[in-house]
């Protein structure tokens, strides 16, 4: 992973192979003023105080997502400055966005000084998370010739906020972890791989760990994990992963939809449609890189993370429309559509996890594509069985720096999940509010008293278009940051 490391006396005669400054709107709309910082500053006096008049030249305007190089000329050791457009009054979200998009347009560079106006700690955070999220390249499977990352960050700031930068890199340490784990093909991540890796992650990070294959999981009565995976070669399996916390009263419960590829089962998708499903497995990814981070971090609160992993495939043996399958706690779900099938492994987590007597469960899953055509594929649904726990998992995923918008569980939506033959059924004969409908099937598994969030994470989990800012094409880790400040949140006892 690319280094970074934060230096105060950093200026512009330091030796790397790039600075990166910021650019904000001049006072005429063809104009570009660079950032307020020192490093800038001492740039600019470098460039015989040209450095503005340089990049309007170059269509510089300052707005946000915009970049411009300038060289050097030998005026100082960096052969080239990369402006980042900030926008006018630019936030933390501002500042990590450019960060990311000017180191990720860096790639082959083996040095960079990133010089953007950050003036506490939060900022200095934010600049080295989107520094560090943009140094990112998945690459495990090219053989010709590729870029390499960035491979050393030095941040200019001030020192005492050394700490931050520490929480960014281990932050986008986890992310990677999640955005190689998304991008992975089925043909190398089958569930037993992703349990493994788990495995693995918990040795280095001092977790515990449980795993329960599919004989145990058919003798513990995990109908819904079972039955999912009953149709694949590769068999399921339910991680459960541990911190503790010295001296901790609170408990976090996480949840992750584990679906390791997604071909919809009998009730096929379409081609178009199955091309990406490697990355139904995005919420117990980012389960993942939440419980390694918070390990690290260490704040006062007990996490237990359940990963429900499984292959969806179409085969003699795969449940079939209409098949009823026995939930783990003794509910029966009726299938009429085995491409619901996230929401049946995450009905065992579910109950597992409200064993572990939590004060707060949060799901969170590549759903619905419901969530798609109501939010759009930036976005993550929130729904939850508390409006005020849902008010602060949206606020939560705000500080982190992932968009996320509250959504309701209308009451009248659970008619439409009755079955005739069993408790309930997989999906709604109505034909609108999928989204809401899968949030209002999960909840019938939270028992009554235990506050409960859903985060539905169908589009921002993986990004089909062109990169931006700090977001790569592919699996983007979302939900990991926001996880692990909402475990920060519940130790603060905000949540």
């Amino acid at each position: 992973m690319t280094s970074i490391s934060l230096d105060s006396e950093a200026s512009a005669d330091l030796d790397v192979d790039a600075i990166v400054i910021g650019v904000t709107p001049g006072d005429t709309a063809d104009a570009a003023r660079p950032g307020a910082h020192p490093a800038a500053d001492a740039l600019d006096a470098a460039l015989g105080g040209r450095l503005a008049a340089g990049l309007t030249a170059l269509g510089a305007t300052g707005k946000a997502g915009e970049l411009t190089r300038l060289p050097t000329l030998g005026a100082v050791p960096a052969r080239l400055v990369v402006a980042a457009g900030l926008g006018a009054d630019p936030d933390a979200e501002a500042l990590r966005r450019a960060a990311g998009a000017a180191v990720r347009s860096l790639a082959g560079v083996r040095r960079v000084l990133v010089a953007l106006p950050a003036s506490g700690a939060a900022e200095t955070e934010a600049v080295a998370s989107g520094a560090l999220l943009g140094a990112y390249a998945f690459t495990t499977f090219r053989t010709g010739e590729t870029k390499d990352p960035v491979a050393e960050i030095v941040v200019a700031g001030d020192t005492g906020h050394a700490a931050s930068v520490e929480r960014a890199r281990i932050l986008a340490r986890s992310v990677a972890l999640v955005r190689d784990l998304v991008n992975t093909p089925p043909s190398h991540l089958s569930p037993d791989d992703f349990a493994a890796k788990a495995r693995e992650i918990a040795a280095e990070t001092g977790l515990a760990v449980e795993i329960l294959d599919e004989r145990e999981l058919a003798e513990g009565g995990f109908g819904g994990i079972t039955g999912v995976g009953q149709g694949s070669a590769n068999p399921p399996r339910l991680v459960r992963l541990a911190y503790t916390a010295p001296g901790a009263t609170r408990t976090l419960a996480l949840v992750g939809k584990g679906i390791t590829f997604d071909s919809g089962g009998l009730s096929l998708k379409p081609a178009e449609g199955m091309d990406w499903m490697k990355s139904d497995m995005g919420g117990a990814g980012a389960v993942l890189g939440a419980l390694a981070a918070i390990a690290a971090l260490k704040p006062a609160v007990n996490v237990v993370g359940y990963m429900a992993m499984a292959e969806n495939m179409p085969s003699g043996t795969a449940q079939r429309p209409s098949d009823v399958l026995t939930i783990y706690g003794g509910t029966t779900v009726e299938v009429l559509n085995t491409d619901a099938e996230g929401r049946l492994v995450l009905a065992d987590a579910l109950v597992r996890a409200a064993e572990d007597d939590p004060d707060l469960i949060v799901d969170v899953a590549t759903l619905t594509g419901a969530q798609l055509v109501a939010l759009g594929t930036r976005t993550t649904g929130v729904m939850a069985n508390d409006d005020a726990v849902r008010e602060g998992v949206v606020a939560a995923a705000t500080r982190a720096g992932e968009a996320a918008w509250g959504m309701p569980l209308p009451a009248e939506l659970r008619k439409g999940l009755d079955s005739p033959v069993a408790d309930l059924a997989n999906i709604s004969g109505e034909r609108w509010g999928g989204m809401l409908v899968a949030g209002v099937f999960l909840k019938e598994f939270v028992p009554d008293g235990v506050r409960w969030a859903h985060l539905d994470i169908a589009g921002p989990s993986f990004h089909r278009g062109e990169p931006y800012g700090y977001t790569p094409k592919g699996g983007t880790g979302a939900a990991t940051r926001t996880l692990v400040q909402i475990a920060e949140d519940v130790a603060a006892g905000i949540l």
